[in-house]
């Protein structure tokens, strides 16, 4: 099973959260926390490093704040798991040759396959589509 941090799903939270806001709108890192209902501290440190990636921008000052850096139906959710987690991989070559140490060297080309699949997958979904909600699916909060 293929599995994200708590920070990287906190991550779209938030990202989610700016992307349903007007697109004008700068949201501080405490109404994003409490909007999304994240300890502040974690909210801060998941803003700046997706800000540091380029995925958003932040002002400064008493009507600053942070704001997508783009549209959110071309932001893609792979770009959200890179800039928290790294780049997108089920297994590197060298841990594969680590945990199968008899296996035939075309089982690390297989896994890249297996790689390319879900990054190219995640890729394709944008954010705004991760926002969807799912037909016959009622809030439950």
């Amino acid at each position: 099973m293929l599995r994200v941090t708590k920070l990287t799903d906190y991550g779209i939270v938030l990202m989610g959260r700016l992307a349903s806001s007007p697109r004008e709108a700068s949201l501080s890192t405490r109404e994003l926390a409490e909007a999304s209902g994240l300890p502040l501290a974690t909210a801060c440190k998941i803003l700046k490093t997706l800000a540091r990636q380029g995925l958003l921008t932040s002002q400064r000052g008493s009507a600053g704040g942070y704001q997508l850096a783009r549209a959110p139906e071309t932001i893609a959710v792979a770009e959200i798991i890179a800039a928290l987690e790294g780049p997108i991989t089920m297994c590197q070559g060298h841990e594969i040759e680590e945990q199968v140490s008899d296996a035939p060297v075309a089982l690390g080309f297989n896994w890249q396959l297996v790689n390319s699949a879900v990054r190219q997958a995640l890729e394709n979904i944008s954010l705004s589509e991760m926002m969807m909600q799912i037909p016959g699916e009622r809030d439950k909060t």
